[in-house]
């Protein structure tokens, strides 16, 4: 697969329909991102999988604003897998990002870490290389953990959170690996909204200010769980609130770039659905 996508790169980038191709590669036995040229020899390119499972992960959107802010002509390439094209197609809803001046080489994810990611949809639109994957398993899997925790009355469910919330340090990681996470002013360090110097955070405004941020952006990609040093299950709430977006207003973030969120709009709610559908 990997041969494929270096040939897909090379191409785009000898035909100058891109200026630059953001992706990975792989020197002195680590992995990272990397933003590749024309020319340029495309021996370490990889696709993050240390363990043939991607693995090796990065906010790759995310680095890819930075780049188009000092950049806005140029077109640029990058890799993506299904979150990843899902978390740019609310980039460009949001404005954040230009459609016309991003091109997308995407791959598939295998069947092993589409359900450990418990990912709806394991491969982007524009796929390159690789299979598509059926997402059964996967939300099967994702159902059973959501109904687990809905399962539990509800001062079960808020003593867990508030234990899960105590462990916070408030290391920001959740915030700055997070590729949907692109305000210039962030609330979370708004000292009339969240105190500063204080741990634990402040329980429960901390996190369910981001959660509430994170309604109608989070592309249930899961590198804030990773990044998160005590472990806290952010994606579990976060994935509370999109299913609330889902059932409330029939809207998942990222499924369609060409919808608006029903949060920009005024107006009655459309008809509730089924949350399994």
């Amino acid at each position: 697969m990997i041969d494929i996508v270096k040939q897909k790169v090379e191409a785009l980038l000898k035909e100058k329909k891109i200026e630059g191709f953001l992706g990975l590669v792989e020197q002195n036995g680590q992995i990272a991102p990397h933003l590749f040229k024309e020319g340029e020899n495309l021996s370490g390119f990889s696709l993050g999988d240390r363990n043939a499972a991607g693995d090796a992960r990065y906010p790759l959107n995310k680095i890819l604003i930075t780049i188009a802010r000092q950049y806005p002509d140029d077109v640029l390439g990058v890799l993506v897998r299904g979150c990843d094209e899902r978390g740019l197609f609310g980039l460009f809803r949001l404005n954040q990002l230009d459609a016309d001046k991003v091109v997308s080489v995407g791959i598939a994810c295998p069947k092993s870490l589409a359900l450990a990611c418990e990912c709806k949809k394991p491969f982007p639109d524009t796929l390159s290389a690789g299979e598509k994957v059926a997402a059964t398993d996967s939300i099967k899997q994702a159902e059973k953990t959501m109904a687990a925790m809905e399962g539990l009355d509800l001062d079960k469910r808020f003593s867990f959170w508030t234990d899960q919330f105590s462990k916070c340090v408030k290391c920001y990681g959740c915030r700055d690996i997070c590729p949907m996470c692109f305000c210039k002013e962030c609330s979370l360090e708004c000292e009339d909204l969240i105190s500063k110097g204080d741990l634990p955070v402040d329980i429960p405004v901390f996190h369910l200010t981001r959660a509430m941020h994170m309604a109608d952006r989070c592309v249930d990609c899961g590198l804030c769980d990773g990044a998160c040093p005590s472990d806290i299950p952010l994606r579990l709430l976060y994935k509370k609130t999109a299913r609330i977006m889902n059932m409330e207003f029939r809207f998942t973030s990222g499924i369609n770039k060409n919808e608006s969120s029903p949060l920009s709009m005024m107006g009655p709610a459309p008809k509730k659905v089924n949350p399994a559908e």
